[in-house]
């Protein structure tokens, strides 16, 4: 019997419906400079030109006042050389960094995850289930961060209602620790007042007993009493 047509063309379908879901692999990453690299670089550039703006002939002269006056020409042609020599060490350690930093891929690839990014909210802002992203395909850092959420909310939603009793508590301690100091205060004013007037009695006790003698005549006339009734 021939082959059924029909019963190909399911097999492929089920062939192809059985498809592994890996997502493709990622593009290689550019070296060329993109947008980041391309801005990090004119930011180097002018914040280069404004340091060897701040070493001017002007400023650079006012260093050394005697070649200024007597060989300007040669002062000119040093400070020259110098900002070439500047510019020339600055520009080439930093495209070292860059290098050793990897910065142009490293860059390239933010710019890249950013752009895939953009468009998959794009894509989810039109609605229809379009931009769902299977997870199969994100990377293992957004993956980790989405198991892991929730847990961590629940546990700073405890540390939260923790932090809040302690800081009750401590307002609690800080209020009973005033009352005490004020009460302590109320106290120290109290004795201070009883020490003035013990320390006034004993004053006017001296001098009472320094000017008058009435205590001693009150005993020799008790003592003349004495004797005159024994008489």
């Amino acid at each position: 019997m021939p082959p059924d047509p029909t019963q190909n063309n399911n097999n492929t379908n089920t062939t192809t419906t059985h498809q592994s879901p890996s997502p493709p692999p990622q593009p290689p990453i550019a070296q060329t400079p993109g947008p980041r690299v391309t801005r990090l670089q004119e930011i180097y550039a002018q914040a280069l030109a404004r340091t060897l703006r701040a070493n001017s002939y002007a400023n650079f002269a006012s260093c050394f006042p005697t070649p200024a006056k007597h060989v300007p020409a040669s002062l000119e042609n040093v400070w020259r050389q110098l900002n070439a020599k500047l510019e020339e060490s600055a520009s080439a350690e930093f495209e070292d960094i860059l290098a050793e930093r990897d910065a142009v891929a490293q860059l390239n690839e933010l710019d890249r995850l950013v752009g895939e990014a953009r468009a998959r909210w794009e894509a989810g802002q039109e609605g229809d289930g379009e931009g769902n992203v299977p997870p199969h395909t994100l990377p293992p850092d957004e993956l980790f961060r989405a198991h892991l959420t929730p847990h961590l909310e629940k546990t700073k939603g405890v540390l939260d209602a923790r932090i809040q009793d302690t800081g009750a508590q401590n307002v609690e301690l800080a209020q009973k620790v005033q009352a005490q100091r004020a009460e302590i205060e109320q106290l120290l004013a109290s004795l201070e007042a009883v020490v003035a007037d013990v320390e006034g009695a004993a004053a006017a006790a001296s001098e009472y007993g320094g000017q008058n003698n009435l205590r001693k005549e009150a005993l020799l006339m008790d003592e003349e009493v004495k004797a005159r009734a024994d008489i």
